[in-house]
């Protein structure tokens, strides 16, 4: 199973990734140093994330599913540093932050 799925971290920020096991213990690759900018350590001690499955297929090909992943981190604009931790695709000109 094919799965797109949204991480959002304690502090509102997502990522969006895919899994093509449906692995229950897959939280993807998002980058750990990134991440760790926005918390301070006492944060760090205990928190919880939320993972959502927005798109499901059994029978996508590997290109059809990293185009879905594409298009849910434009729509949701994971890849703009305020809203979230996709560092590709990046934000494209017309997807600014101040509209």
């Amino acid at each position: 199973m094919n799965v797109i799925y949204r991480i959002t971290y304690p502090n509102g920020k997502i990522y969006i990734s895919q899994d093509r096991t449906n692995s229950i213990n897959y939280f993807g690759s998002a980058s750990s140093e990134l991440i760790a900018k926005d918390f301070t350590p006492e944060q760090r001690r205990s928190f919880t994330i939320t993972r959502d499955i927005l798109w499901e297929s059994e029978t996508a090909s590997r290109a059809a599913v990293t185009q879905v992943e594409i298009e849910f981190i434009r729509r949701h604009r994971s890849n703009d540093p305020p809203i979230g931790y996709n560092q590709t695709p990046p934000l494209r000109d017309n997807e600014g932050t101040s509209e």
